[in-house]
């Protein structure tokens, strides 16, 4: 029996322990999900609605998902202090939310410690630290993708640019939090682009990946995966530039939408076939077998569905307006991939999702921290509120980073969700957010 509470927008699933079982208790898993954002906020919610889950642990956690679980104050990236923490708790199972703890190698150190652990080594995590790793990947195996060249040298990069046509993508080898990606439209701003990455070394010592530029709409095609195995999960459509119309510079996400009904069930068969399922049989072949989450992130180009990138983890903020559609209990979906046992029917729920990113001013550049955010308790019961960047002192919730808040509509349709989660966003106070008014605007 459960009773079920509003926090913050957030449902909260209380148990009560006197009717509870004794040996169920007793048989209550013990998970800890390592991550700071909304993702892991996401996460944390999916876990707490499993009825096998009775402890959630978060490190470090934020503000928000201190509502759902206990979170421990150890850095995503300390791999020692995670295991040694995880040991001492009896940690039934560890789920993986940020690259950079993936590209840290802490799958692998859990697993030689005999842990339990969803996600993929740190071998197989190169396939989204290292953008030339994956275009070679996809060149050997003949998955379709833009055609490219690998510089390290900016004179060379500069004379290929020149030669080609504009726009063009730019892409930093390494990791960049989804801000390594630059679509210069003059030489002028490539140039600048190309130094930054090359010789600056903004975002360290590296390459650079130069690609066509290709049109078409992009989805993120997110599959469960295990070995050879490969289990989709339902489409979702991000919005990466930072202004209305699709403007300004690419960020993390300002938004997100599921299902995407411009992609055909043709489209997401050919991605199974031609794209996901040669990426994983590869990845086996290459010696680095690829077990978790691999993001698909797909156009829809006139030639055919291509990869623009691969990501070794849930997408963010693509992961909050799918997981709460996910009706099949998660913690059998991660189990059976950290233990590489039969998976479930993963099934879906009818009702559709969008949600609006609230962002600091600013950002992705520059931006002010600690500004206080009202109404968050005031929100309808249907709005789901995924902390990002949030901090709390005395009950109230302040800013704490550069995108803060995705705010979640539930909808019959898409138009419903859109409209119920933007009246969300509207009711927050806060002197120092801004948002997009547009999310969905390719399917509204």
């Amino acid at each position: 029996m459960e009773t079920i509470l509003s926090l913050h927008g957030v449902p909260q699933f209380v148990k009560h322990e006197a009717v509870v079982d004794n040996i169920e208790i007793l048989n209550m898993k013990k998970v800890l999900v390592i991550g700071s954002g909304g993702r892991e906020h996401a996460i944390v919610d999916a876990l707490s609605r499993s009825p096998q889950v009775g402890k959630i642990y978060c490190a470090p956690g934020n503000a928000g998902i201190a509502a759902q679980a206990e979170c421990v104050a150890i850095k995503d990236t300390d791999v020692e202090g995670l295991k040694a923490f995880a040991v001492e708790n009896a940690i039934d199972l560890a789920v993986v939310g940020p690259e950079v703890s993936l590209a840290a190698g802490v799958v692998d150190a859990f697993k030689e410690a005999g842990l339990r652990i969803f996600g993929p080594s740190k071998a197989a995590a190169t396939i989204e630290a290292s953008k030339d790793f994956a275009k070679q990947l996809m060149a050997k195996y003949n998955i379709p993708t833009a055609a490219f060249e690998t510089f390290e040298d900016y004179d060379k990069a500069l004379e290929y640019v020149k030669k080609g046509s504009f726009p063009v993508v730019l892409k930093y080898d390494g990791l960049a939090a989804g801000k390594g990606v630059v679509i210069p439209e003059t030489l002028e701003e490539a140039d600048e682009t190309l130094k930054d990455m090359l010789l600056d070394a903004r975002f360290g010592k590296g390459k650079v990946v130069v690609e066509e530029f290709l049109t078409g709409p992009e989805f993120s095609f997110m599959c469960f995966v295990d070995g050879l195995d490969v289990y989709p999960m339902t489409l979702s459509q991000d919005h990466k530039r930072a202004y209305e119309g699709d403007k300004g510079p690419n960020t993390g996400g300002m938004g997100a939408y599921s299902p995407v009904p411009i992609i055909t069930d043709e489209d997401v068969e050919y991605a199974m076939e031609k794209v996901m399922k040669p990426t994983a049989a590869g990845m086996v072949a290459e010696g680095c077998p690829f077990t978790g989450v691999l993001y698909g992130g797909l156009m829809k180009t006139p030639s055919g569905v291509k990869v623009i990138e691969f990501n070794c983890r849930f997408g963010d903020p693509e992961t909050e307006v799918v997981l709460p559609r996910l009706a099949t209990d998660i913690y059998d979906i991660f189990s059976a991939v950290a233990d590489n046992t039969a998976m479930p029917q993963i099934e879906w729920k009818k009702e559709v999702t969008m949600g609006f990113v609230m962002a600091s001013k600013g950002y992705p550049g520059d931006y002010e921290k600690g500004y206080e955010i009202k109404n968050l308790d005031k929100l309808p019961e249907d709005i789901r509120v995924f902390h990002m960047g949030t901090s709390v002192k005395d009950g109230k919730y302040y800013t704490a980073g550069g995108r803060v808040l995705m705010v979640v509509g539930f909808g019959a349709d898409l138009q419903e969700a859109h409209d119920k989660a933007l009246a969300a966003v509207e009711s927050i106070e806060c002197d120092n957010l801004f948002y997009r008014r547009d999310i969905g605007w390719r399917v509204l």
